[in-house]
């Protein structure tokens, strides 16, 4: 590896990692801790092929981060002796000042703190694995690398909301969007297949997993994405109900009660495909559906129109584009949704060709196609090393 860098994806509860080189970005190693805080706390740490496992309690993120520096020495080349030239951090929210990747000093720490009231589920658990990391590894740059960062690009008719000015100057409502190291790897990937340059080309990117979002790449710029304030906006996801009339969240406190609080986790988490079909597996909902479902069938139906009104609806902000592309869990696995997502754009320049989308791709268009089709997997965290190894050279 040429510029190795860790990746650290910290959650409540959970740390993924994995060691990238950021000028392939190619990952060496990779692992995943679940269960923090709890009796029984999981270590999946894989290398050269293999999958080693360890089971024990890990207290918090501290006891969790040492957990994986023992696992690189016991399996593997020990982090000390990977040249490692960064830690990079994935954090969710950058509101309006982090618009690119940023070395971590207290001043920085203290932002992503304030701007945890804009990402209360993400930020806090990312500044916890960012606060250990910079005492674990006190001599190494640590970067954090932003969700929010690419959508910076978006222009003012994308990005405002129609709400009182107080609301947008001092509370600082606006889209933000989110998956953006997603949506600027696959961008990238797509013009690459096409054999032109970023600059040169227009294209719509789904991230599809159980969280979902749709983002228009012009030139490779973002001017609109479906996510907005918060992650909760756009398409229906795994447990997300996306776009709703913000008026249902008013009218069923004055129902039931429910305190706002309540209501929030209701949308975020008790809602989208889980509310529709009674399950989050894409492949359970299909399966169901195959069988005759009738509740299953319906949320299918609605996960694929929205999907199709949100990538007919770009075609039109960017005035024509030159390709689509699919990513992530149901992106890349998902013939099915695919084709459900594109049946009805034939008039705007989609044709889809069924044996090379049942075959997953990387092409599912025709050869005719004047909007190219295509299936990319997503690489976050090499697009997270790529950033950092990027900063430290400028």
């Amino acid at each position: 590896m040429s510029a190795p860098v860790l990746v650290i994806n910290s959650g409540s509860s959970s740390i993924k990692y994995q060691l990238v080189d950021g000028d392939t970005p190619e990952a060496s190693t990779s692992g995943l801790i679940e269960r923090i805080g709890q009796s029984e706390s999981i270590l999946t740490h894989r290398h050269a092929g293999e999958e080693h496992e360890r089971r024990e309690h890990l207290a918090d993120h501290a006891a969790g981060l040492e957990a994986v520096v023992a696992a690189f020495e016991e399996h593997g080349t020990p982090l000390g002796g990977t040249g490692l030239i960064a830690v990079a951090h994935r954090v969710v929210h950058g509101g309006e000042r982090f618009v690119q990747p940023v070395v971590v000093d207290d001043e920085v720490e203290r932002a992503v703190e304030d701007l945890s009231d804009l990402a209360p589920l993400h930020n806090p658990a990312n500044l916890e694995g960012i606060r250990v990391a910079r005492k674990l590894f006190p001599r190494l740059p640590q970067v954090a690398v932003f969700d929010t960062a690419f959508h910076a690009t978006i222009p003012e008719r994308a990005h405002l909301y129609a709400v009182p000015t107080a609301w947008r100057e001092e509370h600082g409502v606006r889209r933000y969007g989110f998956h953006g190291t997603s949506h600027a790897y696959v961008s990238r990937k797509a013009a690459e297949l096409l054999g032109r340059s970023p600059k040169a080309v227009n294209v719509i990117v789904a991230h599809l997993g159980n969280g979902a979002s749709v983002t228009a790449v012009e030139r490779g710029r973002s001017i609109d994405t479906s996510m907005g304030l918060t992650p909760l906006e756009g398409l229906v996801m795994g447990t997300r109900s996306g776009d709703i009339d913000p008026a249902i969240v008013f009218h069923m406190h004055r129902r039931t009660g429910a305190s706002f609080d309540d209501l929030d986790a209701a949308l975020n988490k008790e809602s989208g495909m889980l509310a529709l079909a009674g399950a989050i597996d894409m492949r359970a909902v299909e399966r169901a559906a195959r069988g005759g479902d009738r509740a299953a069938q319906t949320a299918l139906e609605i996960y694929c129109y929205r999907i199709r009104k949100y990538i007919g609806s770009y075609i039109a902000a960017l005035g024509g584009a030159d390709a689509i592309a699919f990513t992530a869990g149901i992106g890349e696995n998902s013939a099915e949704v695919r084709a459900g997502a594109l049946g009805s754009l034939v008039a705007l320049g989609v044709h889809l060709d069924e044996a090379a989308n049942a075959a997953g791709g990387p092409v599912i268009s025709t050869p005719d196609s004047p909007i190219t089709v295509m299936v990319i997997p997503t690489n976050e965290e090499g697009e997270i090393a790529r950033q950092t190894a990027n900063l430290l050279r400028s």
